[in-house]
């Protein structure tokens, strides 16, 4: 969950290095450093704790100039952020490394290297990768061999760069687990774990394979794969510009990706559907013959997305009449599903690289699935290179570590494979239209949604002060108070649970007093009155509601009862889209008046690449 960057050219690669450092903070921001071979032959590092910004300073005091360098940013997994805990990493003879990933068997690598003298100055696991290059270089090998050496010995997940001051003129860079990207330009050749750190360098990237070792010189690129054989890996052209990762007039990316949800949301729908239906190759044209067939459904994720899977079950069953499986990728993985035949595989990731479900959709193409489909943000992804069938998302780059359009423009392709699915069950072209012309609209009640945003920032003003909190919703909405909760305890801090309204009477009333903001999500739906019911339970025990309720409702702002009245028409299968938007203001502004990062929260990090 760390950011790589790194350059061969002809060029001054020092500023490459840190604004790609910037591009990548959203992966992880407790240090940040640098290893670049100078003028002299020498390799000189440099290290700050901190975000990028500290690195930058260090530079502006100390410049740095160099043609060939690796640089890294941190979010920890072994050993506290410190000094000496942060990247590169550096051997005997100016071996320097950088790494993404967890290294499982450290421990025994450790004892080894201590016992040939080697002398350890980090806590992490990362540095026994430096001292065992060296190692293998010491016995007469290049650097190319001598990592691939090397990460035949590592068990666990890797992204690696690797630099000598014996070779001036490589970077080796090796995968397992950990994505890596290799930028190719007329001056030379870059690298990072994300395309986004190379746009400003180049659009023609280059992507490794799992247990992929490249070695990048200025002029060539020389690569083997897992079995150790030569191999090449085809040049694609981004489509991304380096312009859309830049907040603009907005003071955050998270308010700014908040405001993009419409376009993304629309993005994700146009040439998918025309003249109210569903196109047969908006899935791919392998998906034709494969959706015939599926008779039910297993749903894999994590996290935000985990939550946009739930709530895709209950459409699935409802309108397509199949059953529905939604499991946590990290449970998953260690449990035994028994796989009802011409069961559909579906995971759902922003980044395509979170590795929990990247070894559940590996986990799955063992055990009998009929087909599997990837629902995903990033089409240079491995979960949409490993995957039968892909749907992408098209939200773009999403920067702020919680997520927002990619949440809801995952709700919207969902959408879109329920349509897929019900088609499959049986319903008729004019059901069809109906399903999607009521996605259609989404991105127009998502405008009218973002105009809630100033009575959205008075509701905060209300609850930035307390403590806990309460999400409540019913059906399809459920996973939306759960998604809500999420948003809040993540950049706000502040502990927030969600329950099934009807589960209150089971434990969750004991909570509830007038310190307690309870937050319910209340669409015009057939569970409306449960609901209804549900809060009046709560006001009975003087809790404090606050309530995003459909004009038609019948809930009206009283006496501890406060409510923004949403959008007017929203159906039940826009309700969930478009009810997340005012959730996602009010972690937004409730974060922003307790003073707390809102785009980079403490100890998260964008895209999780390790288990």
């Amino acid at each position: 969950m760390c950011g790589i960057v790194g350059a061969v050219a002809d060029r001054d690669i020092v500023p490459v290095l840190v604004e790609g450092l910037q591009r990548l903070e959203y992966r992880g921001y407790d240090s940040a450093g640098l290893a670049v071979l100078e003028a002299t032959g020498h390799v000189r590092r440099l290290r700050a704790v901190g975000k990028v910004q500290r690195l930058r300073d260090a530079l502006a005091a100390e410049p740095a100039s160099a043609m060939l360098g690796i640089a890294h940013t941190r979010w920890a997994t072994h050993g506290v952020p410190s000094d000496r805990n942060a990247h590169p990493h550096i051997s005997r003879d100016g071996v320097a490394i950088v790494h993404n990933g967890i290294i499982e068997n450290h421990d025994v690598l450790r004892a080894d290297l201590k016992a040939r003298g080697y002398e350890f100055t980090s806590d992490t696991d990362s540095e026994v990768i430096a001292h065992r290059v060296h190692l293998h270089l010491d016995a007469g090998l290049a650097l190319f061999e001598a990592v691939k050496a090397t990460v035949r010995e590592l068990h666990g997940a890797y992204a690696l760069a690797v630099m000598s001051e014996r070779e001036p003129d490589t970077v080796v860079v090796a995968r397992a687990g950990c994505p890596v990207v290799i930028g190719i330009a007329d001056d030379g050749h870059y690298v990072a774990s994300d395309v986004s750190a190379l746009l400003p360098v180049t659009r023609q990237f280059m992507f490794l394979e799992e247990g992929d070792v490249a070695a990048l010189h200025r002029r060539s690129i020389e690569l083997v794969d897992r079995e150790g054989q030569p191999a090449t890996r085809p040049i694609r052209e981004s489509e991304l510009d380096a312009d859309a990762v830049e907040r603009g007039e907005y003071p955050h990316y998270m308010l700014k990706e908040i405001h993009e949800q419409p376009r993304a949301v629309a993005q994700t729908l146009e040439e998918r559907v025309v003249g109210g239906r569903l196109l047969d190759a908006a899935f791919g044209p392998a998906a034709i013959e494969a959706l015939q067939k599926v008779r039910a459904v297993q749903i894999v994720a994590c996290g935000t997305s985990f939550h946009a899977g739930s709530v895709a079950r209950y459409f699935i069953e409802q309108l397509a009449r199949m059953p529905c499986w939604v499991d946590i990728a990290s449970e998953f993985r260690y449990r035994q599903p028994v796989v009802p035949p011409d069961t559909l595989f579906v995971t759902i990731s922003q980044s395509g690289e979170t590795a929990d479900t990247l070894a559940a959709l590996r986990l799955a193409r063992e055990q009998g699935y009929l087909a599997t489909l990837a629902i995903c943000n990033v089409p240079e992804s491995s979960l949409v290179r490993e995957s039968d069938l892909v749907l992408l998302t098209r939200a773009g780059p999403e920067i702020g570590v919680a997520s927002t359009k990619a949440f809801t423009t995952q709700l919207a392709a969902l959408g879109l494979l329920v349509v897929a699915l019900a088609k499959r069950s049986g319903i008729d072209s004019e059901r069809e239209g109906q399903l999607v012309n009521r996605l259609i609209e989404v991105p127009g009640h998502l405008e009218a949604a973002l105009g809630l945003d100033e009575a959205v920032r008075a509701m905060a003003e209300r609850i930035k002060d307390k403590h806990h909190a309460l999400f409540l919703g019913r059906g399809a909405m459920f996973p939306i108070a759960q998604e809500g909760a999420l948003k809040l305890k993540e950049i706000s801090y502040i502990h927030a649970e969600a329950y099934a309204a009807g589960e209150l009477k089971h434990g969750p009333l004991a909570l509830v007093d007038a310190d307690m903001p309870v937050i319910a999500v209340a669409p015009n739906n057939d569970l409306l009155e449960k609901l209804r019911s549900n809060l009046e339970e709560v006001r009975a025990r003087g809790g404090e509601l606050y309530v995003f309720a459909d004009p038609e409702s019948g809930i009206e702002p009283s006496q501890g009862v406060h409510v923004i009245t949403m959008p007017r028409h929203v159906t039940y299968l826009q309700a969930p889209i478009v009810y997340t938007v005012p959730l996602q203001l009010l972690a937004y502004h409730v974060a922003l008046l307790r003073g707390t990062d809102v785009d980079q929260p403490r100890n998260l990090a964008k895209s999780v690449t390790v288990e």
